[in-house]
């Protein structure tokens, strides 16, 4: 990971990706499903959540390394990346950029039973 932004450059189409921590799946699950008025695209139970609206990508994850709700990281989820990229800002904040197939196999790649395939 380096610092800077060569890879972040901004897009049309783009999501801004938001990742969390959590303590409690399930009662994020709820929360978070009422507050952004969509269903989840995707749940490991116990573990993880992603949800994908027109404009926000984001995800939680039980992580008790982490204080319930502390940022793990951010990103831009853009259909025109060509790669999964990982930089880390001028804060120490990681950024991610990838589009919705590289989402998918990194998913995919931690929970194979999900066998998640983005909706487009």
């Amino acid at each position: 990971m380096r610092a800077g932004a060569k890879n972040m450059r901004r897009t049309k189409n783009e999501k801004l990706h938001i990742a969390l921590a959590t303590h409690s799946l399930d009662k994020s699950l709820t929360d978070y499903t009422v507050r952004l008025g969509v269903e989840s695209c995707v749940v490991v139970a116990g573990v993880y959540a992603l949800w994908r609206t027109e404009t926000l990508n984001i995800s939680i994850k039980v992580d008790t390394n982490c204080k319930p709700g502390e940022l793990r990281h951010l990103g831009l989820e853009d259909p025109e990346a060509t790669e999964f990229s990982v930089e880390t800002d001028v804060n120490g904040i990681v950024w991610e950029r990838f589009n919705t197939k590289h989402q998918a196999e990194e998913i995919n790649a931690a929970w194979p039973e999900t066998k998640y395939v983005p909706k487009t």
